[in-house]
């Protein structure tokens, strides 16, 4: 069972949180793009999960979804390889509702994946898909051990009320020190897990955002992680990683300005579609009333009219 973190001041919360945010958009940058490098380390990381030895990159297909429309349908990295399908995840915040997350994903994937094959349902032969395999890289703060399973089965109500399905997801702890075997096995993710592990540390010292980031990219720089991925793209991870912190400074001089001049139906539907986008991500209510600003029964009554 995870536990919870131990009790950080708000402002560290809040810097956490923000970078929390930020490892994704890293993670996928390294693993998920249509470039020789990532179709690389992205094999490297098959490879180290399943002590296979794959030689050839564009042996993985990328499925990624990536829907503008339905933020519920992107996903971080998905391809196939084989007769597999795979998703990765990667997640900086314990959710324990990754399974049925992973159960909508799949189910879109395997929907483009049959029309891609021009295969029909509702015929009366069999059709056969790639066997599924669901992965969720974990370094946040609860306290998980390296490897876990999350079940679907959890979240029936009422319990044992369909013991014949399952759908389940693999957690992998690539924080702190956890996992050490895998990350070496992977260079990427090791390189990867350290640049996260020194931002964090850098936050957790109370070093300034801006700071606790150029630290690191420094740091990654001097250490040649991914093979000089992080002096080739320096401006282009900085950029992603202070945009999240610059995000957050202007939010809260936004409340600010609200709470003392009053907010525009503007304004407030702008919080709204962001409240809207974090109840999607399954953020708890308060911490979304917190960032957003707007009430708690404000996100109670949009978190209702999503059902």
């Amino acid at each position: 069972m995870a536990k919870c973190p131990n009790w950080q001041g708000a402002a560290q919360l809040q810097a956490n949180r923000q970078w929390q945010l930020q490892a994704n958009r890293e993670f996928k940058a390294i693993f998920g793009r249509d470039t020789e490098e990532s179709k690389r380390w992205r094999l490297d990381l098959y490879n180290a999960l399943n002590g296979t030895d794959y030689k050839d990159p564009d042996a993985l297909t990328l499925t990624t979804i990536e829907n503008v429309i339905y933020i519920t349908m992107k996903n971080d990295i998905s391809f196939l390889i084989g007769s597999q399908m795979n998703l990765y995840e990667q997640q900086s915040s314990y959710n324990p509702n990754m399974p049925l997350r992973g159960l909508m994903y799949f189910a879109q994937l395997y929907q483009m994946n049959l029309s891609a094959r021009g295969l029909d349902l509702f015929g009366s032969t069999l059709v056969k898909i790639p066997a599924p395999s669901f992965v969720v890289f974990y370094n946040g703060d609860w306290e998980l051990s390296d490897v876990s399973e999350q079940r679907l089965s959890d979240a029936f109500e009422p319990a044992g009320c369909a013991s014949g399905f399952e759908w389940t997801a693999k957690v992998i702890n690539i924080g702190g020190n956890h996992s050490e075997g895998l990350q070496k096995k992977c260079r990427a993710l090791y390189d990867y897990c350290r640049y996260v592990n020194r931002v964090k540390g850098n936050l957790k010292a109370g070093m300034p955002n801006r700071n606790a980031v150029e630290d690191a990219m420094d740091y990654a720089i001097r250490g040649n992680f991914l093979d000089g991925f992080f002096k080739a793209q320096k401006m282009e991870v900085m950029n992603m990683s202070l945009t999240e912190f610059d995000q957050e400074e202007y939010d809260r001089n936004r409340r600010r300005e609200g709470r003392e001049e009053g907010i525009s139906i503007g304004e407030n539907r702008g919080r709204q579609e962001t409240a809207r986008n974090m109840l999607a991500r399954n953020y708890p209510l308060t911490d979304i009333a917190e960032i957003t600003g707007l009430s708690l029964a404000e996100v109670e009554k949009l978190a209702a009219g999503r059902g």
